[in-house]
């Protein structure tokens, strides 16, 4: 009998138009889809706190209200340098204007002694605006700031969160029976996210602390705020580095002039690019399960979706749509491994150095139980010669 079905090309445009609606349905309730799935991310970074109290035998209250508070606590203090960083903006940028109108006036001679001076390029000059440049800086940490405006609402779903965790977990294992692939996606997703946020905040420190080092040496002013602020914008993969070097960039230049500028450039790429592009990579694997492909993509589309709350939980946001439409599919294998840049465990080419087709590895021998012995020789003594 002859298999009915549609064709896959009407297959591949109906799951792209279903994506574009739910997107754009996501987009709609971002304000509400985002700090859900903060709140999410934050009770799944404390979840082994919880699990440490819980087999202590510590009371009910105690695996709710310890991990809240800590979870709280670095959401106040993310929120507190942040609105440092904006006011400390605000408060430098009026020092600054006339250094940097003097610099602009400077170019503008330079350009001449080299013979630039055309009225193209004198436009161009007098058209750089300080308070432009000023308000570049302070819209980056504005909107840095607004991921966190709904703080209400994720301190109200996180207590929610925290109370049901434990709940939640006992229904994920006891689904291992009827639904293995869901449950088992599930539970991936978390230790994932986990070991993302681990590794990204350890990496996310040593960056941190060198920054703050390399700020404090080219006397950029307030290095410590914008080590901090690199911490903080870690999170953010591949351009989130570019993001916490406006102001001290800014500030160098108006500091110490473009050589300031150059060397905070130049220290930023190379601590940020050896750290996050050759070294941290190596200390992740697969464990995240997104190719870097996946993972610039999912950036555009998150911080589209969701703005620059979706930027910060790109990585978390991917890791759950594959664990939900990917990884719950038991023939999902070959869509995962597009997403994650390697072969299936099960493919003859997972390996290159492999035997395409491998036999079967021997069984090691299992050990004697007591007994086994004395009836293995009375067996062999009763057996005719």
């Amino acid at each position: 009998m002859t298999r009915q079905g549609f064709p896959r090309a009407l297959i591949v445009l109906v799951c792209a138009a279903a994506a574009v609606i739910t997107l754009a349905g996501v987009q709609a309730v971002g304000s509400i889809v985002g700090p859900v799935v903060l709140a999410l991310t934050l009770v799944i970074a404390v979840a082994p706190v919880r699990g440490w109290l819980a087999r202590h035998n510590a009371p009910v209250w105690v695996q709710v209200a310890l991990p809240l508070a800590v979870v709280l606590l670095v959401l106040l203090g993310m929120v507190a340098v942040l609105s440092l960083a904006a006011a400390q903006l605000a408060i430098l940028a009026p020092t600054y204007a006339v250094q940097f109108n003097a610099m602009v006036a400077d170019l503008q001679r330079w350009a001449a002694d080299l013979g630039y001076g055309s009225e193209q390029l004198s436009k161009a000059l007098s058209s750089l605006d300080f308070s432009r440049l000023i308000g570049l800086a302070q819209s980056v940490l504005s909107s840095l700031l607004g991921v966190l405006s709904s703080l209400f609402l994720i301190v109200v779903l996180l207590l929610a969160m925290s109370l049901d965790a434990p709940v939640f977990a006992r229904i994920v294992d006891a689904a291992s029976a009827e639904r293995p692939a869901l449950a088992r996606a599930l539970k991936s997703f978390t230790y994932r996210t986990r070991r993302y946020l681990v590794v990204s905040t350890g990496f996310g420190l040593i960056c941190s602390v060198l920054d703050t080092i390399v700020l404090y040496v080219l006397s950029v002013p307030l290095p410590l705020l914008w080590g901090v602020l690199a911490l903080i914008t870690n999170y953010i993969p591949n351009i989130g580095f570019i993001l916490g070097l406006i102001p001290p960039a800014l500030l160098g230049l108006l500091e110490g002039g473009p050589k300031t500028m150059l060397l905070v450039i130049i220290a930023y790429i190379a601590i940020n690019v050896v750290i996050q592009s050759f070294i941290q990579p190596k200390f992740l694997g697969d464990a995240v399960g997104l190719s870097t492909t996946a993972t610039f993509l999912s950036l555009i589309v998150w911080a589209w979706v969701l703005g620059p709350l979706g930027a910060l939980l790109a990585i978390p946001l991917s890791l759950l749509v594959r664990a939900l439409l990917v990884d719950s599919d038991p023939d999902g294998a070959w869509a995962a491994a597009l997403i994650s840049g390697r072969l299936p465990e099960h493919s003859p080419n997972s390996d290159p150095n492999s035997d395409p087709d491998p036999q079967p590895d021997p069984q090691p021998e299992q050990p004697e139980q007591p007994g086994q012995r004395e009836q293995r020789e009375q067996s062999e003594q009763s057996e005719p010669r």
